[in-house]
Parts: C-alpha cells; structure tokens; sequence
C-alpha cells in the first residue's frame, strides 16, 4: 500500500471516505480512497486488516440485514441495535439471545454450548433445541457481541438478525424450500432419464444413452452443491474447529456418490448413482424440514414457561391490584415489594432503589438505581416499596430463564445429560469407524455396491433421537405439572424428584395458609398501628401478609427506610420513629407464658408496645396427603415455638422428627444431616427464611399464595392450595423418568437395527434419508404421546 500526499488542485467538493466531511486543503490518499485527516486513515486500515471493512456498507445502507452482508456482524456493536438484542446488561456482565436456524442435531448442541473455548470472554452459552435459540452470557469489557456472532459463523451456526420480527418468531427458511424444490426437480428427471438403465436396455441407446448420462450428471451438480451445500460447508467448519458433528458423515457419503458416479459416467465405466444420490439429498432435507415443522408444533404445547404464572402489581386508578406478567404493557405503573422480583425492563420512578441482580448474574451485589434509570427484568428489590414504569413488554420465560442461573443450580448433574454429551462426542467417530469397516469388507466382496452401502450405513446412524427424548418427555411433563400448580426449574428437577425418598416441611405458610385469626394485645395509637400496617404490606413474608391485610391501611404513610431480617423480623422509620416488627427475641421482649399460637411484637421507638397474636389454619387435605406419604421419611421444621406440636403430632404422627425454635441456618444444617445419610430430601418452604434449606436440599419447593414472590434458591413453586396433590406430583416424576427411559431403548434399538440392515447391504441410501427423520419424529411423538395419557389419567382421577 502507498501512502501519497495530495494537494488541493480542483475546486471539486471530496469528501472523506470514512467519515463522510468535506476533505479542505490537503488529504491523505490510502488504497485509492480519500481520508481528510490520520486518524480516520488510521481506523480505515485497522478496519481493513481484520476484514471489516463491511461497515461502510451499514454507513452508507443502514437497512441492510444480516442476508444482505453475509459474514460481517459490526452492526451488532451499534448501541441502538445492541440495545434490542441485549436480554440484561451491566459494567461486568451481558445476557444475548440469537436465533440460529442452523441447529438441527445433538451435535449442534454439543459445540454451540462449548462456544466460550474458542471465543474469550464467553461465560456460557445455552441452546434451546426446538426453538433454535441460544443464550450467550457474557463480558462486555472481554467481547463485544459482533465478536460473538462471528465465532457463531465460525463454527457453522450464524445467527440469523431480523429486528423487526418478535423474539420468539421463528422466521420462515426461504432457502430450504429452495433446495428441496430443485433437488426434487432433479430427482424427478435424474429418474425419467434413468429409466433405459432400469429396463435393461442401458447397452442398445449408444449416442442417446451417453447423452442421457450427461444430461443426469448435469443436474446432479446443483443437487449436490447447492441443495446439498449444507452439509458439505457445516462438515468443513467442523474440520476446522477439530470437531466432528452429524453433518460430517453425510458430507462423506454425498462426496463418496458424487465423485464414484462422475467417474464412471465420463469414463464410461457405468451410469452411476445419480438417480439415488439426487433421492437422497431430496429426502433427506424433506427430513429436515418434516422434522423442524414438528417440533416448532410441539414447542409451543411443552413450552412449559408460558404457564408460569408470575403475578405483580399494577395502579389501576388509585389502587393496586395483582395482575399476571404477560398481561403489562409499556407506560403501565407497577409497584414492587421488598424480595420481590421485577418482571420486565422499566424505568424507575422513585427517588432511588437497591436492586439485586442474583438471578441474571448469579452474584448477590445490590445495585443503587436513582430515578429515570432503567431496571433491567430479573432484578430483585431489597427494601422500601417503589414504583416503575413499564418499557418494554417481555415473556414469563425470560423470567424463569433467569431462575436458572449457574449460580442456583444443584451440584448434582442429570444422568441423562451425561449420556447425550457422550454420545454427542463420540457418536459420529464411532459411525466414521463403522463406515471403514463396512467398506473394507464390501470392497472385498462386492465393489459395485461398496459405495451404497457405506452411504447407507452414513445416513442411517442418527444420534438425534437420543438427544430429543429427555428434553420432550420431561419438558412436556413440566407443562402438565402446571395443571397441579407446580412450576419447575427445568427437567433436570423431575429427574430428582422420582429419586426423592425424605420430604420435610416447613410450617408458616406452607403447613399453614392465609386464613388466621388475629388479635392485638398490648397498646398503640390508631395512626401507629397504620403505620406497622404500611411496613408489613412492604413485606413478603407470610405472617407480615396477614397482619397487613387485618389492619387498616394509610395510602399517604412514606416509608424512610426499611431492612428485613430473615427468621427474625423487620426494621424500618416511618417519620423519623424506628419500628421493630418481628420475633420476641428481634424486639427484646418477654414471651407469654401460656404459647398456644404464633406471636408478631412491636417495639416502637425501642419500646415494645405489645404483640399480635395469629392462629392459623391447616391447609385442606393435609392429611389426607401425610397418609399417601407413609413409604416417606417425614418432618417439620419450623422457626416458631412449640404452641403446635400437638397439633402438628396429629398430622404427622408421634414419630415424625419435628424440630421448632429454628433459624435459617438450622434448618440448612438438618438438610444437610440428612442428605449425609445418604438421604435424598425434598424440601416444602415460603423461600423467605429457608432459602437456605431450600437450595442445600436436592428439591427444594417454595410453597406460596403470591406467585409474585420466589427465590431463586428453590427448584419449585407450587401454588398453596395444590399442597395436597404433592403425591401425585411425586408420582408424575417417577412415570415420566419410565417413559424417558422406553424413549432411550427406542433411540438405541433404531439404531442398532438399523446399522445392522444398512451393514449388510438391505438398506439402499433412499430408504435410510427417510429413516432418519422418522427415528426423531418417532420417539418425539412416543414421549408426548406417553406424557399426555399417564398425566392426563392421574389428573381426572386428581381434579
């Protein structure tokens, strides 16, 4: 490249070829393109060095889309399109979600959820199959998103940008109707020109046959490099990341036919196999097409998260009342609690907020967000009520993504995963392995059909099905679950819970429901008393509910400030005045001699003023459900006096472990005890004091009448009045862990038989390309099938 001084001999306007301003008096000249000053010749060349100089394409035609400029992904730096991909943001952590339409087989999984190991900076990556979408978690001061969508490109899976279309949308694939329409047009003809050869008289056409032979070849070339072009680019990218995906051997196979027929047509050696390999590429992307239009029709039946019902919030004239998530629309007021979550992006309308971010990052850091900011969904309030503008509409899943952040995962890894991601790395060698041998021994004894057959053994060996059955079965096993008003984590939860031989419960608010008689004992002025109100309705927890509810409210009461003390109680100024709503112990106070219920003091100033006492009312069904628990090892943790341990005792039984007087970390001690014992427990809470104990045991379920509040600790929500169908929800897990494992035998008998057929020559290529869809379909459509007649059954006996 050579670098000249112009001087200025023309009144003719240039203009700088980076930046766009008029370029005065002298300019620098670099590759033939003008640049008024250094720097801007400066970014020119880095630009140009790193093969980017595509962003002058998006400076002078801002519309483009990603099918316009293939290969180049700059645009995603620019703040207002980074902004509309973006699912959370910070200074040290980001959230994306792509939709990458490449995605069709175990092994896509495998490499793009190991992406971070050739792009620093990832976190991690997670792919939803059915939907073809991946989330990428990761450092903004390590990567920008441009960087992440090329090593997407990179590995074979680009992901596709349409900014217009809804999040969840998926876009309909112009380009494989294509090539299925031209490699079936192809096929048709390949077969009308065959047809000499499959009459036996392929040696009395001379000219005419040759000529049909080369008119085969002919359409033969874009069936194999344009509809077939997938396979052959997805298998090179594999090459060249040292990775090896299901797309490798039917590239194998394809070049295998192509090249052996190409030469017997032009040496005259035979017609070849045009008419098969021309089938088999039409077959096998009407499998791929088949096979995506099925699982996009049951994506939306299992998408399970759709039915999470996430409650908040909203000023409907002067009062609030409790709507669901999906339900808010941009400019809508809501008001979030103290722990309650925020269901989507807003903007923060009171003076200021602490907002803990756990359940996008994974750390449990409060943020400070002053009025006008942006709150980002998922981030959780720690203190004082406040009050949000809604931004942007968002989806229930977003939210119960988040639930499932690293940082709130068991330690305990599914089974079944293991078993996919070895398949997923060692299933395409082994078929590879096969192949050889096979070929070895037909070259032996039969070359002629050497290349059908190790085509046929390519295309029939399928890994998919094996990969579909756990995440069908047990995904559409969580939506049935929402039936019994339960809501799951994710599947690896069910896989637990048909484990679980140990259940202990938790009293307030689980054992114990909202109905309760409350009395107040000790002395306070009416507009005191308005104020503990004000704090307890501030408050998540179940007994503060209730208080709230019995007292008479003050709209106009301004909280100061407010800290709640898990297992202990609440402190918080109201008008310059400390108020201590809590435990005997929190307020220092006397306990009553005579402790037949639960007690809520108040300490007003430091002085206790008195106490509300709450008798509360079982759940319906209770004992019914201790009864069908019997083969359970049983027992009741509780943070309370012993008021109810005859109560309690009636319920339980004599020989339950019952243990009262226990704080958080007591009850996460006695999980672990247990879970020492090599027992594995299952754990009923509120989430507010034992979301310790519900994150140590290995199912933790928060049992709650606010679907507005969860922690993200737990595994489970189950709605409060569906406790007493706890049996059958157990029961669901175990059927469903039975039917993924009839799925798996499916998958594995397929392809042992299969193999074997295709082994030994009684598999033609044709019949394995339609095969390998149906395998997936076929075990896809067992699961659901299985899923919805044993839930179906167990929920009309239950409801």
């Amino acid at each position: 490249m050579v670098e000249t001084t112009i001087e200025k001999e023309t009144e003719e306007s240039l203009s700088c070829f980076h930046c766009g301003q008029p370029v005065r008096d002298s300019h620098l000249m670099l590759d033939n393109r003008l640049f008024c000053c250094r720097g801007c010749q400066t970014v020119y060349q880095i630009l140009n060095d790193n093969n980017l100089c595509d962003y002058y394409q998006y400076e002078q035609h801002p519309g483009l889309t990603q099918d316009k400029v293939e290969g180049d992904f700059t645009f995603l730096d620019e703040p207002s399109i980074k902004n509309k991909i973006l699912i959370f943001e910070s200074a040290d952590y980001a959230k994306a979600e792509f939709y990458v339409p490449a995605i069709h087989c175990i092994s896509c999984l495998w490499l793009l959820e190991n992406i971070q190991k050739i792009c620093s900076g990832v976190i991690k990556s997670e792919v939803n199959f059915s939907a073809k979408r991946v989330t990428i978690s990761y450092h903004p001061l390590q990567v920008n998103l441009s960087a992440i969508a090329n090593a997407m490109q990179t590995i074979g899976y680009p992901p596709q940008i349409n900014l217009d279309t809804q999040p969840n949308k998926v876009t309909f694939n112009k380009s494989l109707i294509a090539k299925i329409a031209i490699a079936g047009f192809a096929f048709g003809n390949i077969m009308l020109l065959s047809f000499p050869e499959y009459l036996g008289m392929e040696n009395n056409g001379g000219e005419l046959n040759r000529l049909f032979s080369y008119l085969i070849l002919a359409l033969s070339i874009p069936v194999t490099f344009y509809s077939g072009n997938d396979y052959f680019i997805n298998a090179w990218k594999s090459f060249k990341q040292k990775q090896l995906n299901i797309d490798v051997p039917i590239a194998i196979g394809l070049a295998a036919l192509f090249l052996r027929s190409s030469y017997d047509i032009i040496t005259h050696n035979g017609p070849g196999y045009m008419d098969s390999l021309s089938g088999l590429v039409f077959f096998l992307l009407i499998g791929r097409w088949f096979q995506d239009k099925t699982f996009e029709s049951l994506a939306f039946d299992r998408d399970y998260q759709s039915y999470f019902p996430l409650s908040v919030q909203k000023r409907i004239a002067e009062s609030y009342k409790a709507v669901l998530v999906l339900d808010l629309e941009p400019k809508d007021i809501i008001q979030i609690r103290n722990m309650e979550v925020v269901p989507t992006d807003a903007e923060l309308l009171s003076e200021e907020a602490f907002i803990d971010f756990s359940f996008v990052t994974g750390e449990a850091r409060p943020s400070k967000v002053k009025r006008g900011e942006i709150i980002f969904a998922g981030g959780r309030l720690l203190g004082i009520p406040v009050l949000l503008e809604v931004i942007k509409k968002t989806s229930q899943s977003h939210l119960t993504s988040l639930w499932n952040n690293e940082a709130f995962q068991k330690p305990k890894e599914s089974k079944y995963k293991k078993i996919i991601d070895y398949a997923a790395q060692r299933f395409t060698w082994a078929v590879l392995l096969l192949t050889i041998a096979t070929g070895i021994f037909w070259y032996q004894h039969d070359r002629e059909q050497m290349w059908l057959v190790i085509t046929s053994v390519l295309m029939v060996a399928c890994p998919c099905a094996l990969a579909l059955a756990a995440p069908f079965t047990y995904g559409n096993m969580m939506r049935k679950l929402g039936h019994f008003g339960f809501y799951l984590k994710n599947a690896d939860v069910i896989e637990r819970l048909a484990k679980a031989d140990t259940i202990i419960f938790d009293k307030t608010g689980t054992i114990t429901f909202g109905n309760a008689h409350i009395t107040w004992k000790g002395f306070a002025e009416e507009n005191e008393l308005k104020n503990v109100q004000a704090i307890t309705a501030s408050s998540t927890h179940p007994l503060s509910v209730l208080l709230a509810k019995s007292l008479q409210s003050d709209s106009s009461i301004t909280i100061e400030k407010i800290v709640e003390k898990p297992g202990k109680g609440i402190e918080a100024y109201v008008d310059g005045v400390l108020y201590q709503i809590g435990s005997a112990n929190f307020v220092s106070a006397n306990k009553p001699n005579q402790q037949q219920a639960s007690y809520v003091f108040i300490s007003i100033n430091n002085e206790v003023r008195g106490y509300f006492e709450i008798t509360t009312f079982i759940r319906p069904g209770l004992q019914q459900l201790i009864n069908k628990l019997k083969n359970f090892t049983l027992g009741l943790l509780s943070g309370d006096n012993e008021s109810d341990l005859k109560r309690m005792q009636t319920f339980f039984g004599k020989d339950a472990k019952m243990r009262f007087n226990q704080s958080p970390h007591d009850k996460l001690a006695y999980i672990q005890t247990l879970q020492n014992q090599h027992k594995t427990v299952v754990m009923l809470g509120d989430g507010l004091n034992d979301s310790g104990a519900l994150k140590q045991s290995d199912i933790g379920i928060a049992v709650t009448d606010d679907t507005g509040v969860f922690t993200p600790a737990c595994d489970g929500i189950l709605q409060g009045d569906k406790l007493q169908y706890l049996d059958k929800i157990i029961l669901l897990a175990k059927k469903s862990t039975r039917i993924l494992k009839v799925a798996f035998a499916i998958s594995f008998f397929y392809n042992i038989i299969a193999l074997s057929f295709a082994v030994s020559g009684l598999l033609t290529p044709l019949v394995a390309a339609i095969l390998m869809p149906i395998s997936s379909v076929s075990v896809v459509g067992f699961a659901t099938l299985a899923v919805n007649i044993t839930s179906n059954k167990i929920l009309k006996e239950t409801l």
